[in-house]
């Protein structure tokens, strides 16, 4: 039914459109012979004024000249220009009549027909409800802050703070961290954030008051990640490149075991050697234990010996062996990710999706920029789709 009315509106408006066409001829006047019609009334006219005195002999002859010289002009425009046919102009409108309507059909049939699945529109309006939800709840939970004697518990600021940058509200998130700031107390961690808060206001400008912030945060605890981070930034920024990649590489060298801002870390180091002629490095250097930790070399040995039927066998009890330890080690998310990934590699795609989303569950409560939100996310969009 829908398709009759689109049918319908295209045919009105390509008879709009082609209405001039089948109307040529009728009653059109050219503009050259209506203005040459009107320089000779003109002559006329000037000749009715010298006989009635109204102008002079000279004046009627200097007026004479000038009319004959633009009829002169007008008949030389028009012998340049040749006899002009409507047929170029109306063929152009043939073809808009005719075509744009098509084209638009088929467009529309592709990208628009209205029997496409919503679930785009649907998962759009989903979000836009849960974004809603959360920027109700702080808005209560500031009003509830602001409302409190004693100016309200610094969890509850913290808590608002992050909210706002997950909101993208920077310059907000900036006055939340600032009132747990101003009390005593105040932690590199909370520091941390407003200099976070405060560069991201900024558009990653470090700001004198950044750096204030960032030199507190670091003063107070060197080993906070986010203190060495934005202190590299701030180095980077005022020209010291070197003083940069090596406070970079330095918090690496630091870490015990893996930390999800080590890929951060390595990412920034690796931009920042490479405009200085360091050596690229990897996360593997500092953390062993993030590659897939693969068979023993007699492991190895032994497969080499095995028949293929022999060897899927013992690459299937590698996998269950993985998989029995993660039962009584849920919370082993690098585990889990290695399993998944397994998983995906034997085609067994049901266990390796609910392997992966055992392991973004465990990452909830990690930074959005963590980049195995990242990851996860376009294994499962593989698996899935």
């Amino acid at each position: 039914m829908i398709w009759a009315g689109f049918g319908f509106m295209t045919l009105i408006a390509v008879l709009f459109a082609a209405w001039p066409l089948l109307a040529k001829g009728k009653g059109v006047v050219a503009t050259e012979d209506g203005t040459s019609a009107v320089l000779v009334d003109q002559l006329d006219e000037v000749q009715r004024d010298h006989e009635r005195g109204v102008i002079s002999e000279g004046e009627a002859d200097a007026a004479r000249m000038e009319i004959k010289r633009r009829i002169l002009a007008l008949s030389r425009k028009t012998s340049d220009a040749g006899p002009q046919s409507a047929g170029d102009g109306n063929a152009a409108m043939y073809l808009a009549a005719l075509f744009v309507p098509i084209l638009a059909i088929g467009y529309y049939s592709i990208n628009g027909t209205p029997v496409s699945s919503s679930r785009a529109l649907e998962a759009l309006q989903a979000e836009r409800e849960e974004e809603q939800k959360i920027a109700d709840l702080a808005q209560k939970l500031f009003e509830r802050l602001t409302s409190e004697p004693n100016g309200g518990q610094s969890d509850g600021w913290m808590l608002l703070g992050q909210t706002y940058m997950r909101m993208g509200k920077h310059s907000d998130a900036v006055q939340a961290f600032d009132v747990i700031t101003r009390r005593e107390g105040a932690t590199s961690e909370t520091w941390s954030r407003l200099a976070e808060a405060l560069v991201m206001a900024e558009a990653g400008i470090v700001t004198p008051r950044a750096q204030s912030a960032i030199d507190q945060a670091f003063r107070l605890d060197p080993a906070n990640p986010a203190a060495a981070f934005y202190m590299a930034v701030s180095l980077e920024q005022a020209g010291k490149t070197k003083d940069a990649h090596d406070l970079l590489i330095s918090r690496l060298n630091e870490a015990e075991g893996f930390a999800p801002w080590m890929e951060t870390f390595v990412a920034k180091a690796n931009r920042i050697g490479s405009e200085i002629g360091r050596a690229p490095v990897n996360l593997a250097s500092f953390a062993p234990m993030v590659a897939d930790p693969g068979p023993s070399a007699d492991d190895v040995a032994a497969a080499g010996d095995m028949t293929e039927e022999d060897r899927s066998a013992f690459i299937r009890s590698m996998v269950e062996r993985l998989a029995s330890r993660l039962e009584d080690e849920p919370d082993d998310l690098e585990g889990w990710m290695r399993l998944a990934n397994a998983y995906t590699v034997l085609g067994e795609r049901d266990n390796a999706v609910s392997a992966y989303e055992k392991a973004n569950a465990l990452l909830q409560n990690a930074p959005e920029t963590d980049p195995r939100r990242q990851r996860i996310e376009r294994a499962l969009s593989e698996l899935k789709g």
